[in-house]
């Protein structure tokens, strides 16, 4: 048995600038941390004794005699991709919803990658790994997806990547022990309640960056990159800041689609600044999912009071990436 664990993200600044449509033109970059909540993906060979080749199992199950059979997209084209004609059974959990703005099924590919590889007595980087994935997605699925997601989930911990035609770069943040924890106290995750398909809600966004309707808000988007790095990094500038600039970076995010945000989401967003967070922005592509608020400690019981309408994820950092925890 094979088991691969490879976290989810949140991405801070820099979401849309990922996008080939806008960096392979002007360069993109984006700042993230992966959380402590995971993609689990186990793989057994199938013994002689089951009639089928290939079972897969996540909120269903399919049994199958041949590749082609299998219905979930990713499966299906990561084991064509590697060649792999072994039967195999595969299970895949996860800690938190799909389709939550999280990049989610980008972890999973790149978690079936390496549990994969392991399976074959492989072993390659964790940059390999998210190309490979990212091929997979956009080149092979078709699928309206970035790419930071992709290196976040390989890679793990908190990095400024830099994007551009000739390739990708993960650049870890260094910041001392007492920061880097400050930040993640002050940083709280609410669902909103709603589940989406990423690649519906960014139809109209690519289709903009495409027709170079939201240049200046891409730009602004990239240049808080920067912004964000500094204040992390400058010990006497306040990390509430940090904050601050997550309601730039929001106010911004909702002008590249008029999918990223609804009534409930901007009502929700509300509740939360009179609650006391400074800022906050909606993860992923938009149109539902998980709320990131930065909440000053002393500020945090009462926001939790006045958001007890919604659900609170408790999450921490995590710096390993995608790794195989078990192999036998």
């Amino acid at each position: 048995m094979i088991i691969s664990k490879t976290p989810v993200r949140i991405s801070f600044f820099g979401g849309g600038t990922d996008y080939p449509e806008y960096f392979n033109e002007y360069g993109g970059c984006v700042l993230s941390t992966t959380i402590d909540k995971y993609v689990y993906i186990t793989i057994n060979k199938i013994g002689g004794l089951l009639d089928d080749k290939y079972r897969i199992a996540y909120k269903k199950i399919e049994l199958c005699n041949s590749i082609s059979e299998i219905e979930h997209p990713s499966v299906r084209e990561t084991l064509r991709y590697l060649n792999i004609i072994d039967g195999l059974d595969i299970n895949i959990f996860s800690d938190l919803p799909a389709r939550t703005g999280l990049g989610s099924s980008s972890s999973f590919t790149v978690g079936l990658l390496n549990a994969l590889y392991a399976y074959e007595g492989k072993i390659k980087s964790k940059l390999d790994y998210a190309q490979e994935a990212i091929y997979i997605e956009k080149e092979i699925l078709n699928e309206n997806v970035g790419v930071q997601d992709q290196l976040a989930a390989a890679c793990g911990g908190l990095n400024y990547m830099k994007l551009s035609s000739s390739g990708y770069e993960v650049n870890p943040i260094i910041l001392s022990k007492e920061r880097k924890l400050v930040l993640d106290s002050n940083l709280l995750l609410y669902y909103t309640g709603i589940s989406r398909f990423a690649t519906e809600v960014l139809t109209e966004q690519i289709e903009k960056t495409k027709e170079r309707k939201v240049m200046v808000e891409l730009k602004d988007i990239y240049n808080m990159v920067q912004d964000g790095i500094k204040i992390l990094s400058d010990d006497s500038i306040p990390l509430s800041d940090f904050g601050n600039l997550l309601d730039k970076t929001w106010q911004a995010k909702k002008k590249l689609s008029s999918a990223i945000s609804n009534g409930p989401i901007d009502e929700m967003y509300e509740i939360a600044i009179k609650s006391g967070a400074l800022g906050g922005k909606l993860l992923g592509a938009g149109g539902g999912g998980f709320f990131l608020f930065y909440v000053n400690k002393e500020n945090q019981e009462l926001f939790r009071e006045k958001m007890e309408n919604f659900i609170e994820i408790p999450f921490s950092f995590e710096e390993e990436g995608s790794r195989i925890i078990h192999f036998s």
